[in-house]
């Protein structure tokens, strides 16, 4: 039986040697800086895991499980460009780096080689996969957008952020496992299972990265605990706090919202405090939990040999437990 660990690390090989161009080098030294930053990795190993379930040849869909990082970073740099991030994984972004305008070029040049990445998927099926491609690259397109909308917008409701990330997060792990089922020769019942399972567990994913930034451990959460508090972002907690605080505690946590100049742990700890007494924390968890159910049933509905499944139920189940 396959180990995630070991596909993990046959990936890292493959990056660690894959070239994205040479000359002229302005433009392609960033890529190769963002794609050594690392990361978890996670979205290509999603899509290796569910070629494996189908097929002992998992490893014909390396490039493919490539194309899906290289999308994804490239979504990252130009979403650094316009969060005017200076830090990504703990290093200057490349924006901060080099500067926006070469931010912007590198990153058009990481969506084309993503493209030349998924021409490694067999002839008869790349129709079908540069089709779901284009949707989901759309897709992630448009949940940044709304994300941006909502930063105007203080009556965004649980629905309309539920929908954002499932758009801007939750879609792209979709496709990952969609395209592992589609090369390693799954049916159409078991492709959409895949898909289903990557989306749900996508917003699980999202939902519990906004819960680690009010309640992570800092040693392992790798960012600033309190960043989402601190900068007035509208995650599922403070949607949820908005939605709930009444009388004294919402005349609270506004005045908080609205404080121009304040001490960061002070801000921190008093909105901690608000979640605590509305018992955001809870209702976060258990909504967390409702989503990574919904994607672990779907992978249950898998009609093939347990044993086929278990590394990617296990893989599947370090997500939900992750605290970082």
């Amino acid at each position: 039986m396959i180990k995630p660990e070991q596909l993990l690390q046959t990936l890292q090989i493959e990056f660690d040697k894959h070239s994205y161009g040479e000359n002229p080098a302005e433009l392609y030294d960033p890529i190769a800086y963002i794609m050594a930053l690392g990361g978890k990795r996670f979205r290509p190993l999603l899509t290796l895991l569910a070629t494996s379930i189908y097929s002992e040849d998992w490893g014909k869909a390396i490039k493919p499980a490539m194309a899906v990082e290289v999308f994804h970073n490239f979504t990252l740099m130009h979403d650094d460009i316009m969060d005017r991030a200076p830090l990504r994984r703990g290093k200057p972004t490349v924006h901060e780096k080099w500067n926006a305008n070469t931010a912007i070029l590198s990153g058009d040049v990481m969506l084309i080689r993503a493209y030349d990445l998924l021409l490694d998927v067999p002839k008869d099926k790349l129709r079908l996969v540069l089709a779901r491609f284009n949707q989901t690259a759309a897709e992630v397109c448009e949940g940044q957008q709304l994300d941006m909308n909502f930063e105007t917008r203080w009556n965004v409701t649980e629905e309309e952020y539920i929908g954002m990330i499932r758009l801007k997060t939750s879609v792209l792990l979709g496709f990952a496992l969609e395209l592992g089922g589609i090369i390693g020769g799954a049916d159409e019942n078991a492709i959409q299972l895949l898909y289903s399972a990557g989306e749900n567990m996508g917003i699980g994913f999202q939902l519990k990265d906004d819960l680690l930034d009010v309640y992570g451990d800092p040693t392992k959460f790798g960012k600033q605990v309190g960043g989402d508090i601190i900068a007035n972002k509208k995650t599922f907690l403070l949607i949820e706090a908005l939605s709930k605080a009444e009388g004294t505690v919402k005349a609270e946590l506004e005045k908080w919202i609205e404080m121009k100049t304040f001490d960061n742990d002070e801000k921190v700890n008093a909105v901690r405090n608000i979640y605590e007494t509305l018992d955001i924390r809870t209702f976060t968890e258990q909504k967390i939990n409702a989503y990574f159910a919904k994607g672990l049933a779907s992978l249950n509905e898998l009609s093939i040999d347990e044993s086929r499944k278990e590394p990617l139920l296990q893989f599947a189940q370090q997500l939900v437990e992750r605290e970082k």
